[in-house]
């Protein structure tokens, strides 16, 4: 993320450079060029604390939405778990049911065996 005082500093030095170009090829009178760069001053500052502003809501907002993405994924979550607890109630009773029939089924499996054996 781009550290705002990096930004600040870069557009300040910006600001300074082109000034000093302006100041050196402008054929404007003196009270005339120092009228426009009272203007342009006034710009730029209005313009950075028009950037400082948007940058503390665009950091508000990233606060914001990660704190409900935050809530998001615990309840989703809880739900998940909520639902997983739910689909094993639902399936115990069946399980056990199972269980029984297969412990039937080897149980006459084992009594046919042992009628079909033949004495040798």
């Amino acid at each position: 993320m781009i550290n705002t005082k990096s930004l600040l500093i870069g557009i300040l030095a910006g600001s300074v450079v082109g000034a000093a170009a302006t100041l050196l090829s402008t054929p404007k009178a003196g009270k005339e060029l120092r009228s426009d760069m009272k203007v342009k001053g006034e710009e730029a500052i209005r313009y950075i604390d028009h950037l400082k502003t948007e940058g503390v809501d665009l950091k508000d907002q990233i606060t914001k939405t990660s704190k409900e993405g935050a809530a998001l994924i615990k309840d989703l979550a809880t739900d998940i778990k909520d639902s997983i607890e739910s689909w094993k109630k639902t399936v115990e009773p069946h399980q056990k049911n199972i269980q029984k029939y297969l412990t039937q089924i080897e149980e006459s499996l084992r009594e046919l065996e042992e009628k079909t054996k033949t004495p040798e």
